[in-house]
């Protein structure tokens, strides 16, 4: 009678284990991941505000932290003055060639006096040849005073470029110098403090998005051909006290080579040596953790 017992009870734990097994069945499995964003300063410097705390949420473009400019602004200043130096000592060409104008044109109406005076032959042409060659050096002289003083604005001119672009470069550092938040996300790791002095590629923070994460999972290659990008899936995730819940992932990338089998990875065949990455967008309400685990079944919506 004991022995039938056993038995029975034997039978009755197969069964129940053969359901379990049955209810549990998953195609492939992964973790939760999300892509984190390090914020670092690209300027040297003291810190002079910094608003973030870890655990916060911070929408994209919220300005963080400023880091001090004065250093940059006295710069700035600096090149601006030397500028204007230089601007003053440009000729001023139309006052400086207004003298040989007026020259020009008093000579011209002497011409055309002369003209008129050897029409009526009340002068000789000798007056007139001595005009003409009074008028045609006056003209040589404007116009090689006209060239010097191009020439020399020219180069004074050519010598403010290299300041304006120190000045534009010395700017774009004090834009720098405004630390604004890249993306919308929750802020992970906080590395500096207010008045802490910072340099050029240091990190300042880590931020990442937790509102649509990465599933990573990983299949066979005798699984690859069922699945596509824009698939949708059912990931099954652990919701506490024994409970399971289903969030439904996009594939959004699926890997054209294949890698050996991560050893915290599972796929339908355990044993697969070579196996293809997959990721999966989801929407995340909150619920899901960085790092979770959660598996898979290939005949959601497609």
């Amino acid at each position: 009678m004991k022995k039938y017992i056993i038995l029975s009870n034997l039978l009755i734990t197969v069964f129940l284990y053969s359901c379990n097994s049955g209810k549990n069945k998953f195609d492939a499995s992964g973790t939760f991941e999300t892509i984190e964003t390090i914020v670092s300063s690209e300027v040297n410097g003291k810190i002079t505000q910094l608003n973030i705390e870890e655990g916060q949420s911070i929408e994209q473009g919220t300005l963080i932290a400023i880091i001090d400019t004065s250093q940059l602004y006295l710069k700035k200043k600096q090149l601006r003055a030397t500028i204007n130096s230089i601007l003053s000592r440009q000729p001023e060409i139309a006052k400086q060639l207004a003298s040989i104008q007026e020259q020009i044109f008093t000579a011209e109406r002497e011409k055309k006096r002369i003209e008129n005076l050897v029409k009526s032959e009340a002068a000789g042409t000798k007056q007139l040849d001595d005009i003409n060659a009074q008028l045609s050096l006056l003209k040589k002289q404007y116009i090689a005073s006209q060239s010097s003083l191009e020439i020399s604005k020219n180069g004074l001119n050519q010598d403010i470029i290299p300041l304006q672009v120190q000045i534009e470069q010395t700017q774009d550092l004090i834009e720098k110098s405004k630390i604004v938040n890249p993306i919308k996300g929750v802020v992970l790791s906080k590395y500096a403090e207010t008045n802490e002095i910072t340099a050029l590629g240091k990190p300042i923070y880590k931020i990442a998005r937790l509102d649509e994460l990465i599933f990573r999972m990983y299949v066979s290659g005798d699984q690859l051909p069922l699945l596509k990008t824009g698939q949708q899936l059912d990931i099954s995730i652990d919701a506490g006290n024994g409970e399971k819940k289903e969030v439904k992932g996009k594939i959004s990338w699926i890997s054209s080579e294949a890698e050996f089998t991560p050893k915290t990875i599972q796929t339908k065949d355990e044993r697969a040596n070579l196996v293809y990455a997959i990721k999966l967008l989801v929407p995340n309400d909150g619920s899901i953790k960085l790092g979770m685990y959660g598996e898979v079944r290939f005949n959601s919506e497609k």
